[in-house]
């Protein structure tokens, strides 16, 4: 039976199924997509927050917003305030007007006259609608040219910080959670400006309500916070809930977009199709959306609940509030004009107040996702690459490594031990080793990615100094390498920026990019494309193009190339390339070496490394072989000897005249197998 299948079943299973594990988070996922509330330690500290501390920290951040808008459009804010503050006074000028309308009405006399001496405060009324709607208008239209501006400066700070976050930081799940937290408030600074100025302008109404009723008594002012406080508990509360339940099911429904993002990306679709996927992750769609579902329904239950609570106290203090006033007016508290006028302020005041609670709902929820972004950009600002250091040599000329040593995060053991070797520019340093051996985490340490856990990194220049690794300015080692990584991005964007990208902060130098895609073999087959440059090299766009495996090596390694960068980095570069492609792809890489450039060279094809002026051998993060390819050959149980064996056996070729290689591990001797 499918997960599909098994998803029809009764209410209870479906409640179930939301608090406990779905057959399809077990199959698909390993276990539980929902956060464990340990969370609630850090990222969900504001959710538990009280309604003094809600109401404090509300200000806090409406200010920063604020300033914001400040910073990117002082005219459209204080554009913005002025009118706001304008609405406020017209407000409490409209109530005034009221009142001296009731009181001319109430008076003694012949109707006429009291129409008449009523005719000025009238005119007043028609005046403050007129002016209440020009001043919405303005507002409108300068919130409008604010509000996208607030959102970019706040997504542009997050952005930015999270880029230059040490990559071993975003290797933590403790810290890749809160960065991924943070995605979600880069939106809400809009809606926490647009909510705020609402806010702002019902807070100006009831304030204006208040003075009049405060005015005309004061027994009338407390009746109406009576109202107010209920649903502003209500509001806090469902906020707090609702936020509360985005976060504990993040990874849930970010598990969900990714299965159905695999239904339409063309790179999947064999599999889709051939291989009937799509069946299973449709049945984990349906299966996992089930449980979305059944949360949305507790929330919905508890929301009506709050609801209920919180109308009924709001009622009764209602209900309270017109006894009070009928109170006053048969008592002879209050003249009847000025209950007509106290009815018409408790009556704006209240529609006020319903609207209120819906926008402090949606601010207060807007609050906490601005402050998960606050919060990640702030601590991204903790984990960041440093702008500065100690400047790396004139002329480097190589890069060594003395004893290093790494262990990601979490990890039981290191991924590299006790490292040294040395990179010169003019050579060609060769990393080989077994899958999970260290070449990799190898390179990234060399290109400054990650920084060693032990030992140290020296870039040495011509002259004799030296600067280490940990001290030096990273933004020149950055500037000093060239990445071909083995899981380079495929940007879904032009052939000219994909190789373009590669010096991302300068301007695009089209005649350097042709030069860099001739060097790497893929000019022609750009020039062929039915937009050339411009071709957009991802399927389903406008002016898109298919790019196979190859094809995509060749344009990676043109972006390298753009750089021109004195030390080349490049992992497994030719893995997708035909015969002929790969020994033109070696060609260049030693061309480059020949040129004076440092490359290393990370790969399981031995045949290329045959050439390297140094050779590496790498075992479980340890450095066990080093020198030439005749020097390592010679050894007779050595692991390069061995490795270099195996794959010349897959040609059939026999060992050297007179001599037998050592099997290898498994007890097969491949050379002796070719041989026959």
């Amino acid at each position: 039976m499918t997960w599909a299948a098994r998803g029809h079943g009764t209410h209870e299973e479906h409640e179930t199924a939301a608090s406990g594990i779905s057959d399809a988070e077990r199959e698909l996922f390993g276990g539980r997509l929902r956060w464990d509330q340990s969370y609630v330690r850090y990222e969900g500290a504001l959710t538990r927050m009280g309604f003094a501390r809600m109401a404090a920290a509300l200000p806090r951040m409406a200010a920063m917003v604020l300033r914001i808008g400040w910073e990117v459009d002082r005219r459209g804010l204080a554009g913005v305030v002025a009118a706001q503050l304008g609405l406020g006074v017209l407000a409490a000028g409209g109530l005034v007007a009221v009142n001296d309308v009731l009181t001319r009405l109430f008076a003694t006399g012949p109707t006429e006259d009291k129409l008449s001496e009523a005719l000025p405060a009238l005119v007043l009324l028609a005046v403050v609608s007129a002016g209440s709607a020009l001043l919405t208008a303005c507002s409108t239209a300068l919130s409008g040219r604010l509000e996208p501006q607030v959102e970019r400066a706040v997504s542009a700070r997050y952005y930015a910080a999270v880029t230059r976050v040490e990559v071993e930081a975003t290797e933590r799940p403790e810290i890749q959670r809160v960065l991924e937290a943070g995605k979600f408030g880069t939106d809400s600074a809009r809606s926490m400006l647009r909510l705020s100025v609402g806010v702002g302008n019902v807070l100006l109404g009831m304030v204006a309500a208040a003075v009049v009723l405060a005015s005309l008594h004061w027994a009338l002012l407390p009746m109406l916070l009576a109202i107010a406080l209920p649903k502003g508990w209500g509001a806090v509360r469902s906020a707090r809930r609702d936020h509360t339940s985005r976060l504990t099911w993040v990874d849930h429904r970010r598990a969900i977009a990714s299965m159905l993002a695999y239904l339409t990306r063309p790179h999947a679709a064999g599999e889709i199709r051939a291989h009937a996927a799509g069946e299973k992750l449709l049945a984990g769609y349906d299966a996992m959306a089930r449980q979305t579902e059944a949360e949305q329904r507790r929330l919905a239950r508890a929301q009506a609940r709050t609801d209920l609570v919180a109308g009924g106290l709001s009622g009764v203090a209602s209900l309270a509030c017109y006894g009070v006033l009928w109170w006053l007016l048969t008592s002879g508290g209050l003249a009847l004009a000025v209950g007509g006028t106290a009815v018409v302020a408790i009556r704006n005041s209240t529609a006020r107040l319903t609207s209120l609670v819906q926008q402090v709902n949606r601010l207060y929820e807007e609050m906490l996702f601005l402050t998960d972004t606050k919060n990640a950009t702030d601590l991204a600002a903790e984990h960041a690459i440093p702008r500065t250091g100690t400047p790396l040599p004139d002329q480097v000329s190589a890069v060594r490594m003395e004893d290093v040593s790494y262990c990601y995060p979490g990890a039981a053991e290191p991924s590299l031990t006790g490292v040294s070797l040395t990179v010169r520019r003019g050579e060609v340093t060769a990393l080989v080793g077994a899958n999970g051996s260290g070449k990799t985490t190898l390179t990234k340490i060399l290109a400054g990615l990650l920084l060693p856990s032990g030992g140290d990194v020296w870039w040495e220049g011509t002259s004799g100094e030296r600067v280490a690794l940990r001290a030096a300015d990273r933004t020149q080692v950055f500037a000093a390498v060239a990445l071909i990584a083995q899981d380079f991005p495929r940007w879904e964007m032009t052939a000219a920026t994909n190789v373009a990208i590669g010096v991302g902060d300068r301007p695009r130098d089209m005649g350097r990019v042709s030069e860099a895609a001739r060097a790497a073999g893929v000019y022609d087959l750009v020039q062929g494309l039915p937009h050339g440059w411009d071709s957009i090299v991802f399927k389903g766009y406008e002016r898109g193009v298919q790019l196979s495996g190859g094809q995509w090596q060749k344009l990676v390694t043109a972006r390298s190339r753009y750089r021109e960068a004195p030390f080349f980095l490049v992992d497994e570069p030719t893995s997708a390339l035909d015969p002929h492609a790969e020994i033109a792809a070696f060609e260049s890489l030693w061309s480059l070496a020949a040129a004076g450039h440092a490359v290393v060279l990370v790969t399981h094809r031995l045949a290329a490394t045959a050439k390297a002026d140094r050779i590496y051998v790498l075992d479980e993060g340890h450095l066990a072989e080093a020198g030439t390819h005749d020097q390592l050959m010679s050894r007779p149980t050595g692991l390069y000897r061995e490795m270099y064996a195996a794959q010349a056996a897959q040609f059939g070729l026999a060992p050297p005249a007179g001599e037998r290689l050592p099997a290898p591990r498994d007890g097969n001797d491949p050379w002796q197998e070719g041989a026959r």
